[in-house]
């Protein structure tokens, strides 16, 4: 008796709950909904609660300032400023250099967007500033529009082919800085109309493939400056690509002094931060190797004279204090908007995808949207300041956070460290070799550790091993700015051919419980004999409506149009029956209503011999004898009148028994499962977020397709935005109503029991499911 499947196991002790019955139950608001107008009003209305919050969102430095704890906080955000104020040095007058402008533009750009994002960014870590991967971005713009070529010096009536570096220097700011303000102003206004939810579509796979061939692109970029040469400066699509083959083809031109001097300091840079690493949990802080490769790379070249002696480029003059503000140039805005929202959307990429890497780690939140706007305004601000574009550097907010730091107060620390270089040290880096610092900060071994971290990662994943290979490939192939966007397009890709190709899965119960699982995964999990519950893994929408449809159509075994047409040639055969029984009975009456006359004829004549009527055939051809005074009563008669109908398969036995037999003939390869087998099907939306109106309709089809094959069909686990689309997608009707709609698996299941009427001591157990026919039925 335990082996034997009882309908009771399945009771729970409370009433089974439907989206009618929850509606009944559910405390719903009286209240009228406000009108638009009052919506507005309210919208528009000042509060002082409103106007706090609003204030404190724009500046959420107003929001952690007045809590900040010197004493918890103030020495370690010293500290880890310090320290990136260090890196500022050197990083700000390479990135320079990668961006095609004087490198005291570095530490301008260094200074003013990271007092500006003191006060309007959200992100505790993260260091604003230069950035290799923008500056190659703006150097690309700058050499595309002041090129040397433009600015030849002219000597009498022949042109030279020596460039006037302060003419070319100075266009150059123009465009960068022009590029800058458009770049920031666009930012400000996509953070204004909340464009911060594309921040979600950059995942770690990708954002870590952007960052490691980003550092390849600077390490590519930096290559003249090791060997000397002089290569031409490549736009577009497979721009590295040519850097490279010129590079190549230029080595032999190489200048021996800048590579010996280059290959000296990388050497160096290597082991100072192999000691680096290997004593940092013993350090409070980092050692400031670039700081110190710096400053002897300085005083070697100041004192032995290396660039009047061996021609080795060196910094050249760096004007010490500030510049004072300067409006950029509108007229370039045209020719650049292209170049400016690129460089917008790669800025705010890698820093949100930073701050929250950050934010995750530490417990707070960031705002995407107001990173955006501190973004902008860092960049519109600063470009006033002959600064070009910044975002969040990896190295330098790696080094604030490990260093210690805890705000935005660590920014101001290393904000007053590259102020008091521009004020007070900034002619003692005039002698300071290029080369020096261009292999300082972009070390091959930084990239070979990422991309080895990343791959021993990633390939444990299949989906984010493709993620990354194809943005890795496509920055490297079709430069950063095109890459970045054929990395997102890919991502959003990889989520629609999730959602189009989800794992529909029939689910059986726990023994014992309400859980419902994969039948094909868990062996605990057994079918409910008559009862199929289907699911999907993806929510339903116009992409994958048609496959959900031929997947249930598929696990459930049933061919719908077969069955649908088996179904509706035997009703019009049942029709056809009917109406010869309905003849057939006509001319039975009208038959006997004619003897019947007869009869009352023979009588009115006295005569006692009645007369029949029966075929007979003669030569061939049926003719009717009238008998008189025959033996033949009514049985007989009547068998004849069944001989002469034609039909005799229907006279004896009803409708309903030949259906029965005639369905029986069916082969089970025919319609692909025996038709009483599934009496109802319960489709679990409970993966679905939203629906939309094809799958509306599709489910409205499913609805109608089994249902003239007589199975029921009913939904379980929507949510209540589910529901409220299917009402205003006109879902429901006459026949399809809320009843149908089950707030779980078990709900549905219970009421399907219920409704069949199942007879616990006719149902086999669970396990021999494919054995029921007519139990539930």
């Amino acid at each position: 008796m335990d082996s034997m499947y009882k309908y009771r196991k399945y009771r729970i002790e409370r009433e089974v709950l439907n989206e009618q019955r929850l509606e009944e139950l559910a405390q719903r608001k009286t209240d009228a909904q406000p009108s638009l107008i009052n919506h507005l009003k309210e919208s528009i209305r000042c509060t002082v609660p409103k106007l706090k919050h609003g204030v404190l969102r724009t500046f959420p430095a107003l929001y952690w300032l007045p809590k900040y704890s010197v004493r918890d906080y103030g020495m370690p955000d010293l500290i880890s400023g310090i320290s990136v104020g260090i890196m500022h040095l050197p990083q700000g007058m390479a990135y320079a250099l990668l961006a095609s402008l004087p490198p005291v533009f570095g530490l301008y750009t260094s200074l003013y967007p990271a007092l500006i994002y003191f006060f309007f960014g959200t992100s505790r870590h993260i260091s604003i500033g230069t950035f290799a991967v923008l500056s190659i971005m703006v150097g690309s713009v700058t050499e595309r529009l002041a090129p040397d070529v433009d600015f030849l010096k002219v000597n009498g009536t022949n042109v030279t082919t020596e460039v006037d570096i302060a003419a070319r220097d100075s266009y150059r700011v123009q465009v960068a800085a022009a590029t800058t303000v458009l770049g920031g102003l666009i930012q400000v206004v996509l953070g204004l109309i909340k464009f911060g939810f594309v921040g979600t579509y950059l995942s770690e796979p990708l954002v870590r493939a952007y960052t490691t061939a980003a550092a390849l692109h600077a390490v590519v970029a930096q290559l003249k400056y090791v060997f000397g040469v002089s290569p031409a400066r490549f736009n577009g699509p497979l721009s590295l690509v040519y850097t490279l083959k010129d590079v190549f083809l230029l080595l032999p031109q190489s200048h021996f002094p800048t590579l010996v001097v280059s290959l000296v300091s990388l050497v160096l840079l290597i082991a100072a931060k192999e000691i680096n690493a290997f004593l940092s949990p013993r350090l409070p802080v980092p050692i400031p190797v670039e700081l110190i490769t710096i400053i002897a790379a300085t005083l070697i070249s100041n004192y032995g004279h290396l660039n009047r002696n061996y021609t080795i480029q060196v910094v050249g003059e760096i004007p010490s204090g500030l510049s004072s503000p300067i409006v950029p140039d509108g007229s370039i805005f045209r020719e650049v908007i292209g170049d400016a929202f690129a460089l917008a959307l790669v800025a705010y990429a890698i820093s949100i995808s930073l701050g929250k890497t950050f934010a995750l780690k530490h417990g707070y939140r960031v705002d995407s949207n107001q990173e955006l706007v501190a973004l902008g305004l860092s960049n519109t601000v600063g470009a006033f300041f002959q600064s070009y574009a910044v975002c969040a550097s990896m190295s330098r907010s790696l080094i604030q956070e490990s260093t210690g730091g805890k705000t935005q107060m660590a920014g101001i620390a290393s904000a007053i460290i590259v102020l008091v270089t521009i004020l007070k040290l900034g002619p003692f880096f005039q002698e300071l070799p290029k080369v020096s610092y261009t292999t300082n900060c972009s070390s091959g071994m930084y990239c070979l550790r990422e991309l080895e971290g990343d791959v021993q990662t990633i390939l444990r994943h299949c989906s984010s091993m493709v993620l990354w290979l194809v943005t890795w490939v496509s920055t490297l192939l079709f430069n950063l700015d095109l890459g970045l966007a054929a990395a997102i397009m890919f991502a959003l890709l990889t989520v629609i051919f999730r959602t189009q190709l989800p794992t529909y899965s029939l689910l059986g119960n726990v023994d014992g419980s309400e859980l419902y699982v994969d039948i094909e995964i868990h062996e605990e999990a057994r079918e409910i004999p008559g009862i199929t519950i289907f699911r999907s893994s993806a929510t339903v929408y116009f992409a994958n409506a048609e496959l959900y449809l031929e997947a249930l159509k598929e696990k459930s075994g049933l061919d719908i149009t077969k069955m649908i047409i088996y179904k509706k040639r035997e009703d019009a055969k049942e029709k056809r029956r009917q109406k010869r029984e309905e003849r057939w009975a006509q001319r039975q009456a009208k038959k006997e209503v004619m003897f019947k006359h007869k009869d009352e004829e023979n009588s009115a004549e006295g005569k006692n011999s009645t007369a029949f009527v029966k075929p007979n055939t003669r030569d061939g051809q049926l003719r009717w004898e009238y008998l008189k005074g025959g033996n033949l009563d009514g049985t007989d008669f009547a068998w004849t009148s069944e001989q002469m109908d034609g039909d005799a398969t229907t006279r004896g036995s009803s409708s309903k028994d030949t259906q029965s037999r005639d369905l029986e003939r069916i082969s089970l390869g025919s319609l692909g499962k025996w038709t009483w087998d599934i009496h109802s099907i319960i489709l679990d939306l409970s993966t679905a977020n939203f629906i939309d109106t094809v799958a509306a309709k599709t489910m409205k089809n499913i609805f109608q397709d089994f249902g003239e094959i007589d199975i029921d069909v009913y939904l379980a686990g929507c949510q209540a935005s589910v529901v409220q689309q299917l009402e205003l997608g006109h879902f429901f009707s006459g026949s399809i109503t809320k009843k149908h709609l089950f707030a779980s698996v078990h709900d549905a299941v219970l009421y399907c029991l219920d409704h069949q009427k199942c007879d616990a001591a006719t149902v086999p157990s669970m396990a021999d499911a494919a054995t029921v026919r007519s139990a539930c039925r």
